[in-house]
């Protein structure tokens, strides 16, 4: 496929996930424009994060980001995860979370510790092993940091980053 084919494609993407009113067609172009894995995109899967109210959508979009693995996605992912943070356990979507672990894994980025970290006491053993697995990747000596400080501080604490 040509560029010119690839851009026409990579456009035609964007202005359906933008714009269509079928969700599954916004939920289904999210997701392939995450298989581009095409930086441009980033920032306009970001505003669609923030805008987008159906929750399939939502999940593709993270789940785009997550393919795509550029940084700049770390804080409007951390957003809807802090979200389902607040939410009692029972009330928190299950799937959305493990969607923004495994796409904030593939971002790699340290800001994402402080939140996946509430999930390391996490009595369900999927998101358990989901975070410890994003720790593992993020921050490979996560366990002789954790053992260093931990009288001191919380596991939050010791991977908080100012702001």
């Amino acid at each position: 496929m040509t560029w010119q084919a690839k851009n026409i494609n990579f456009n035609n993407l964007i202005k359906q996930m933008l714009h269509d009113k079928d969700s599954e067609k916004r939920a289904e172009s999210a997701r392939q424009v995450g298989f581009l894995r095409d930086a441009r995109s980033v920032n306009l899967l970001c505003r669609a994060l923030k805008t987008e109210r159906n929750p399939i959508v939502v999940n593709r979009i993270i789940e785009a980001l997550g393919r795509i693995g550029d940084g700049r996605a770390t804080l409007g992912i951390l957003e809807k995860f802090e979200i389902e943070i607040k939410k009692p356990e029972t009330d928190s979507d299950k799937l959305r979370i493990i969607f923004i672990i495994e796409s904030l894994t593939r971002i790699k980025d340290n800001r994402a510790l402080e939140s996946i970290s509430h999930y390391l006491s996490s009595s369900d053993d999927k998101l358990l092993q989901l975070a410890q697995n994003a720790f593992d990747i993020i921050q490979p000596d996560w366990r002789e940091i954790v053992k260093r400080n931990q009288k001191e501080r919380t596991v939050q604490d010791i991977f908080k980053v100012s702001k």
